[in-house]
């Protein structure tokens, strides 16, 4: 590529998978975040459930400070809880959707350009059964979010049969679920991202093509899906980790199936962020800086405009 990657795409971080303490809503969340709004390369943060509200707020004023924008993940708090938003026990759904909405209330305090969830696991044979489940739950999210002032609501993609197991889940149900989705919540779309393409047996070209007009958010991630490894499973290691399924050419293809589509172009600029995990004792700070370089590696791979575009 004969231009930087900033010219295309707001780089953001997912701080609470980086400084996976931050996922309980407690540690040394302040240093943390403040170490990303100090790197200039970053223009998103992706934040969580912080449980002090007066710290809350306060990592709210730094962000605007800083002129970095914010997004709130909730799937971590779906899956601490074990909440399941296409649960068949209704009680347990009403539950884990009132739990979403102070979800969403967070967000629009922290004043967040949009908020994630996920689909909860189901039971094989019932899976139509969860899906009317997932609608409802989905359709009521999206309509408290919009009331809130129009707050984007994005569905992420996981893994229907490695670790997550989630409902949403193969791309043909995704596309689905976000055609009837969009049909009624015009601030409903998805996220795809990258590690979990290699969990769903599909090619990119399949994971993306066909959701493609839903895609609102996109996630940079590793995998490493040979049984018994390090990091087996959706854990979102470093790039390069020993056995790994994401390569920058990988990512570079990635990133040439985003300008086929248009999500990439010059002037959008929409935000695409790294979600990666220390393990074991890993130092976070240099597993976001790891993903830096690792950027810098896969954009390069990229062809030049002319070549990609065959403009003469």
């Amino acid at each position: 590529m004969d231009k930087s990657w900033k010219h295309f795409i707001k780089l953001g971080i997912v701080h609470f998978m980086a400084y996976p303490y931050a996922m309980a809503g407690e540690g040394d969340i302040e240093s943390s975040v403040r170490r990303i709004l100090l790197d200039s390369d970053f223009e998103c943060i992706e934040i969580t459930h912080i449980n002090d509200e007066a710290l809350r707020l306060k990592i709210a004023e730094m962000a605007r400070q800083s002129g970095i924008g914010m997004v709130y993940g909730a799937q971590p708090q779906l899956l601490r809880t074990k909440e399941n938003l296409n649960s068949l026990d209704e009680a347990f759904r009403r539950q884990s959707v009132a739990h979403m909405k102070a979800c969403i209330d967070e967000a629009v305090q922290m004043e967040a350009k949009g908020i994630a969830f996920l689909a909860g696991k189901y039971e094989a044979g019932k899976e139509e059964n969860h899906y009317q489940s997932l609608v409802k739950s989905m359709l009521e999210l999206c309509r408290y979010a919009d009331e809130k002032g129009g707050l984007p609501v994005n569905l992420e993609v996981f893994d229907y049969d490695v670790e997550k197991c989630s409902l949403i889940g193969p791309t043909k149900r995704a596309l689905r679920f976000a055609q009837e989705m969009h049909a009624s919540c015009r601030n409903f779309g998805l996220m795809v991202d990258l590690s979990h393409m290699t969990q769903l047996h599909e090619t990119i070209d399949q994971c993306v093509d066909p959701v493609a007009p839903y895609i609102r958010h996109v996630h940079l991630a590793n995998s490493v899906l040979k049984q018994g490894e390090a990091a087996y499973g959706d854990q979102h290691p470093r790039f390069g980790m020993p056995f790994s399924e994401v390569d920058a050419a990988l990512t570079a293809k990635l990133f040439q199936k985003l300008f086929d589509i248009g999500y990439l172009a010059e002037g959008k600029r929409p935000v695409v962020s790294f979600e990666v995990k220390p393990w074991g004792d890993e130092d976070p700070d240099l597993v976001v800086a790891n993903a830096k370089r690792f950027m810098a590696d896969a954009w390069a791979k990229l062809l030049p405009n002319t070549e990609r575009t065959g403009e003469a």
